[in-house]
C-alpha cells in the first residue's frame, strides 16, 4: 500500500503529505484550507488570487506561487518534491503542469477525491448521492436536497452547485448525506469514489473544446456510476445514459432506475398525465404508488417538460436514498427554482418574456423552445466548439425571430439562413453594456399576444458579461426599463 492509500480518513496521519494545490480560486483556496487543518505540508501555484485569499494562506503558514510562468511553477513543483497535485478542475488536461506531472508519474486529483477521503470528519462517514448531465444538474440537486430534508435527513448540496464540497465536509453541522453535482471537469480527473447513488441526467454536445470529442466528454460522464452501491438512475428518453450505466465498473448489483416524462414501466418513475408515480421502489411493480401531482407545483410561474424531467429525476434518486412518497410531494410544495432557469421575468399584452441564461449549451436551450409555441429567440455567446445547426433545424417552425448577440454570431447566423431561411432575424453589435437593452427594444417591436421572448442563448456568457447571471440580470433590468 502506497503512502497515499494510506490516507483514506480525516483521522489519517496527513503530516508527512506534501501537496501542491494548483488554481486558488474558491475551490482551490477550500482545498488548501482543508490541506492546512489536516497538518500537510502545501505549496499553491496559481495564475491569480485575489489578496484576501493570499493573506488567509500567509496566516495559515501555507506557501504560494503566484503569477510565475509555466517554466518557474514546474520548478518550484519539483524543489517542492510534491507527492500528489490537487488541481482546480477547470484547468485543461493539457495544461503544461499538469502534464509534467503525469510523466512523472505524480498523482492528480480533485477536491472531490480528497473530498472522499476525509468524509468521515465527524466520525461517521457521509453518504454520497453522485449527480451530473450535461443539463438539469443543479435543479435536481437542489431538488434532492429537499427531498431529503423533507424526511428529516441532514443532508446539503455541494460539488459543481457552488459551494465546494471540503467546506461542507468540515462543518459541524456532520451532514449525514451529501448531495454531490459534479461536473465533466471533475469527473475528468476523478480517481475513485463510491457513491450510494449516481445519475446521469442526459448527454449532449458540450464543452467538447476542452474534452476534444464527444465520445471523450460522453465517457467522461459515464465514469460516475462507477462503484455505486445501491442504485444507478438513468434517462429513458436518453439511450447513451443507460449504456454509459451498462459499462460502469463495479455497479452490477446496484439497481438500475429510469426516469421519464412519460408513463413508467417496471423500474422506472415517471408521469401519469399530471401524477408523478414510482414503479421502482415498490413492492408490486405491477402498479404504480402516487408521489405527487401537478398541483403541488402551482407555485412555479412555468413548470416546463425539462423540470417535469428533473422532478422525475431527483425522485428517482430520493427514493433511492429513502424519501418516502408523501416526503417527496412535501419537497415540490416547498421547492422554489434557482434564477435564470426558464423563469418569467414578465407576462404583458400576451406576450411572455422568458428569462433562461442559464441555457449555455444547445440541450438547455432545446429544453426551453420545446416549452413555448412561438418564440422571439434571443441567442448567442460563446459556443464552446459546439453546432448549433441541429438546434435551429428542430424548432424552426417555433422560432418567429431570432436575436442574436455575442462573440460567434457567424455560426448562429449561417444555421439560421440555412434551416430557418423564414425567421426574421436581427444582429446586435453594440456595446456589451447596451446589449440587452438593444435586444429588448427589437424584441418589444415585433413580439404579438401568444409569443414567448425568450433568452436561451446555447453559449455561455464570457464574452459580454460575467456570467449567465449577470446576463440574465441585464435582461430583466432591461425588460423593466422597456416594457414594463
Amino acid at each position: 500500500m502506497s503512502k497515499l492509500d494510506q490516507l483514506d480518513s480525516w483521522h489519517s496521519d496527513w503530516s508527512q503529505l506534501r501537496a501542491v494545490v494548483y488554481g486558488l480560486g474558491v475551490t482551490g483556496f477550500s482545498v488548501a484550507d482543508t490541506l492546512a487543518e489536516l497538518g500537510a505540508t502545501v505549496l499553491v501555484i496559481a495564475d491569480k488570487a485575489d489578496e484576501k485569499s493570499l493573506d488567509v494562506l500567509d496566516v495559515l503558514g501555507v506557501t504560494h506561487l503566484v503569477g510565475a510562468s509555466k517554466q518557474a511553477s514546474i520548478a518550484a513543483m519539483h524543489s517542492f518534491g510534491a507527492a500528489v497535485i490537487i488541481t482546480s478542475p477547470g484547468i485543461r488536461p493539457d495544461d503544461e503542469l499538469l502534464l509534467q506531472a503525469e510523466q512523472e508519474k505524480i498523482p492528480i486529483w480533485t477536491d472531490i477525491d480528497l473530498a472522499w477521503r476525509v468524509r468521515d470528519k465527524s466520525g461517521t462517514a457521509s453518504q454520497w448521492l453522485c449527480i451530473t448531465g450535461t443539463n438539469g444538474k443543479t435543479t435536481v440537486t437542489q431538488l434532492v436536497e429537499q427531498m431529503l430534508h423533507s424526511a428529516g435527513i441532514k443532508a446539503a448540496a455541494c460539488g459543481n452547485i457552488g459551494v465546494p464540497i471540503l467546506d461542507v465536509i468540515r462543518d459541524p453541522a456532520n451532514f449525514e448525506v451529501l448531495v454531490v453535482e459534479l461536473s465533466s471537469f471533475q469527473l475528468h480527473y476523478l480517481n475513485e469514489i463510491k457513491p450510494l447513488v449516481s445519475a446521469v441526467l442526459n448527454i449532449a454536445d458540450d464543452h467538447l473544446d476542452w474534452h476534444g470529442s464527444f465520445e471523450v466528454y460522453a465517457n467522461t460522464k459515464g465514469k460516475i456510476y462507477n462503484n455505486t452501491s445501491v442504485c444507478c438512475v438513468y434517462n429513458v428518453a436518453d439511450d447513451l445514459t443507460y449504456k454509459l450505466m451498462e459499462s460502469s465498473v463495479n455497479s452490477s448489483t446496484a439497481q438500475a432506475v429510469g426516469f421519464t416524462v412519460n408513463t413508467p414501466a417496471p423500474n422506472e418513475i415517471g408521469w401519469v398525465e399530471d401524477l408523478l408515480v414510482d414503479r421502482a421502489f415498490i413492492e408490486d411493480p405491477s402498479v404504480a404508488e402516487e408521489l405527487a401531482t401537478l398541483e403541488d407545483l402551482k407555485h412555479i410561474a412555468l413548470v416546463s417538460p425539462h423540470l417535469i424531467s428533473n422532478i422525475a429525476a431527483a425522485s428517482a434518486i430520493a427514493r433511492a436514498a429513502g424519501v418516502q412518497p408523501h416526503e417527496i410531494a412535501s419537497a415540490l410544495r416547498e421547492f422554489r427554482l434557482d434564477s435564470h432557469r426558464i423563469e418569467l421575468v414578465l407576462e404583458k399584452d400576451g406576450i411572455s418574456w422568458v428569462d433562461d441564461s442559464k441555457a449555455t449549451n444547445p440541450h438547455a436551450a432545446a429544453a426551453a423552445l420545446s416549452t413555448f409555441d412561438s418564440v422571439v429567440w434571443v441567442v448567442g455567446g460563446l459556443l464552446k466548439g459546439v453546432d448549433l445547426t441541429p438546434l435551429v433545424q428542430r424548432y424552426a417552425k417555433k422560432i418567429k425571430a431570432a436575436i442574436v448577440i455575442g462573440l460567434d454570431r457567424e455560426p448562429v447566423l449561417a444555421a439560421l439562413a440555412l434551416h430557418a431561411p423564414n425567421t426574421q432575424v436581427f444582429e446586435v453589435n453594440v456595446s456589451a453594456d447596451q446589449v440587452m437593452t438593444e435586444v429588448v427594444k427589437i424584441a418589444n417591436s415585433i413580439a404579438v399576444a401568444g409569443d414567448a421572448v425568450l433568452l436561451a442563448p446555447a453559449a455561455a456568457s464570457m464574452d459580454q458579461f460575467k456570467d449567465y447571471a449577470d446576463r440574465g440580470n441585464a435582461f430583466a433590468q432591461a425588460i423593466k426599463k422597456e416594457v414594463s
